[in-house]
């Protein structure tokens, strides 16, 4: 099972960042050059509950995991994450490698006055979750299932005072396809991943993923979760 505090709240605290730039994607090194204000927060490591993993440096891709090893992953204090991408392979158990990038939410938002675990979604199931309490997505922890050749996740989300998010979308499906490589990255800038709704192929064990993108009010609001 994932950690067992996984599921307390607990209170936003700041942690020592790897910076590291993953190669490969024009994509994303365009996105840099763009944004000299990003932090980009590729592989960011520690040791988080997870006592069957030895968290190190992956080599120059930066990627948070091996394949058929779980991971936890959080963005600075103050942060949010911008960018995901992800490789498959299927003589791996048909897992996938992992990196994240994150990006300072701006001053008018605020700073996060609460952060937590979300409830673990299950492996080899479909599903769907946004971060609870108006919270917006801070990072990732899953544990890989050779059972089923799948994952089961959890979000690590963070509250910024009393904002509440509005004008919700998702994004198209990533990957495009089962199995292909996997780049999102968030071009709109003023709106937020709150979570994500999958599906799973039992065929293919790989899943493909739609982000809940949202805006977040300037102002607080009286709605304990929208």
């Amino acid at each position: 099972m994932l950690a067992a505090a996984a599921q307390s709240r607990q209170p936003c605290r700041r942690r020592g960042t790897l910076l590291a730039r993953s190669p490969g994607s024009m994509d994303l090194t365009v996105l840099w050059l763009l944004l000299p204000l990003v932090t980009v927060a590729w592989g960011q490591y520690g040791d988080y509950g997870y006592p069957y993993q030895q968290y190190h440096d992956y080599g120059d891709d930066g990627w948070v995991n091996l394949n058929r090893q779980g991971f936890s992953y959080q963005c600075p204090h103050g942060q949010v994450v911008v960018a995901v991408r992800s490789i498959f392979s299927k003589k791996e158990g048909s897992d996938r490698q992992w990196n994240y990038a994150c990006m300072p939410t701006p001053q008018s938002l605020g700073e996060p006055t609460e952060c937590w675990w979300e409830e673990i979604n299950r492996a080899g199931m479909e599903w769907y979750q946004t971060c609870s309490n108006n919270g917006l997505v801070a990072g990732f922890q899953s544990r890989y299932f050779e059972s089923v050749l799948d994952r089961e996740w959890q979000f690590f989300c963070c509250r910024y005072s009393k904002r509440c998010p509005y004008s919700c979308w998702l994004t198209t499906e990533y990957p495009g396809h089962y199995g292909e490589e996997m780049d999102m990255i968030s071009y709109n800038y003023d709106y937020y991943i709150r979570g994500a709704t999958t599906t799973f192929s039992a065929v293919e064990r790989d899943r493909q993923w739609k982000f809940i993108m949202c805006r977040m009010t300037d102002y607080d609001c009286d709605f304990v979760s929208v």
